[in-house]
């Protein structure tokens, strides 16, 4: 005689097995699910810096003392004016979310794209956020106005010297997050004073690269 206490324990156990079973796939799905619009909103947020076009709007570029510069698209500007150095870009976002510029480190010599990135914390802070739209055109402006800074000799002498050398530059989205640097050369051109742009690398922080 079939024991039906039992059949019943086990059809209900099955049961709750299968039930589980389901339960847990659909957690896995729905985690997934979240991680794949996680990472669509992040790359929709995402700004990529990249030096403009050489046909792209002239940018007006206006320092805190009053100086004042004019960059065309692809160029960069190089001055040493009353013995202060003004440094600028004109760059362009090619990413999807809005670059706000924050920080900027400056090396003398030319940095090939293996030379890993300066510590972020020793950048230089831009008195003001500089924010570039996607697919837009902007800029990026610096200076060093104290002889006494230990890049000021060496980067006076490169400028003079007409040598190339690199710009790291730190920024993220309008959110504070998807925080990147990406390393410009500026470039001495045959042609009068002007420099030209151009990008090596590009780093994510807070993800491997």
């Amino acid at each position: 005689m079939a024991d039906w206490a039992t059949i019943s324990a086990l059809a209900t156990a099955g049961g709750t097995l299968v039930l589980a079973a389901a339960t847990f796939s659909s957690v896995r799905s729905a985690n997934r699910a979240a991680r794949v619009a996680e990472r669509a909103l992040d790359l929709g947020l995402r700004p990529l810096l990249m030096p403009s076009r050489l046909e792209d709007t002239m940018q007006k570029i206006r320092w805190v003392d009053d100086h004042m510069a004019h960059v065309e698209g692809g160029r960069g500007s190089v001055e040493v004016v009353d013995d202060n150095i003004y440094l600028a870009m004109s760059v362009r976002n090619a990413g999807t979310g809005v670059a706000v510029l924050e920080a900027w480190h400056v090396d003398p010599e030319f940095q090939h794209a293996a030379r890993p990135m300066t510590d972020p914390e020793s950048f230089r802070a831009l008195t003001r956020d500089l924010y570039i739209p996607s697919g837009d055109v902007g800029f990026w402006q610096g200076a060093i106005r104290d002889a006494n800074d230990e890049q000021y000799a060496p980067l006076r002498d490169a400028i003079e010297q007409r040598h190339p050398f690199t710009v790291d530059v730190l920024y993220g989205d309008h959110e504070s997050g998807q925080r990147a640097v990406s390393r410009f050369t500026l470039n001495p051109s045959q042609q009068g004073s002007q420099w030209l742009c151009s990008v090596v690398r590009h780093w994510s922080l807070g993800r491997a690269t």
